[in-house]
């Protein structure tokens, strides 16, 4: 038997989880939980210094996130509502990995564990990935004050951690269906065939009946 359909969209930032994600609530008609980021009081300091703002910057991605899985599973899950959002739990073990240092990481990690044991965790996951360049390209477009000081090697690197986690994800996840797409050569904002074909990659894993619509 199938379960209910949570899909997660992942991939570095300036990918184009977020305009995806709504894509795609749209098209199944899917409850959209989008992950806080501008709130984040810490977030443009994190980006001047890295390691003086770390830890406080991850501590309130995990505090919401955790908040806002728990509404979710209580407000829509539970009640047989499907969900699309647009970023994985996951995420924040990757960019704690690389931005915290050990001491920190592994009281990092321990936390992660508690608050995230009994949380739902999506049934499918979306990943996009795109080249340095594209990825770039998207941020100076979007313009967010947030994301001004974003280095390319911090990006660059950032784009290998998640392709080594969704490698490890596939792995040992093997009942969750994975759906890896190219942002380079898909523009599913601006092309509607492009958007086509991405919903039927996602609809032919509802199909298989990993999950029920």
């Amino acid at each position: 038997m199938g379960q209910l359909p949570f899909i997660a969209v992942e991939g570095p930032i300036g990918v184009g989880k977020t305009s995806l994600s709504k894509k795609l609530a749209s098209q199944f008609d899917f409850q959209l939980l989008k992950e806080i980021v501008e709130e984040n009081p810490f977030l443009g300091k994190f980006y001047d210094n890295i390691d003086e703002w770390s830890f406080q910057t991850e501590m309130f991605f995990l505090c919401n996130r955790v908040k806002q899985l728990e509404d979710v599973d209580r407000d829509y899950l539970k009640l047989g509502k499907p969900v699309v959002a647009d970023y994985h739990i996951l995420k924040n073990m990757i960019f704690a990995r690389r931005t915290l240092r050990e001491e920190k990481f592994h009281k990092y990690d321990q936390i992660f564990e508690i608050l995230t044991h009994d949380m739902p965790k999506p049934n499918m996951v979306v990943y996009l990935h795109a080249s340095l360049d594209t990825l770039l390209e998207r941020i100076r477009i979007r313009n967010r004050d947030v994301e001004a000081n974003i280095q390319p090697s911090y990006l660059q690197q950032l784009s290998q951690d998640y392709d080594d986690v969704m490698n490890r994800f596939e792995a040992t996840h093997p009942d969750i269906p994975v759906i890896r797409l190219n942002g380079d050569n898909l523009d599913f904002v601006k092309h509607q065939k492009d958007l086509d074909y991405i919903v039927d990659q996602v609809q032919h894993h509802l199909n298989k009946g990993e999950v029920i619509k």
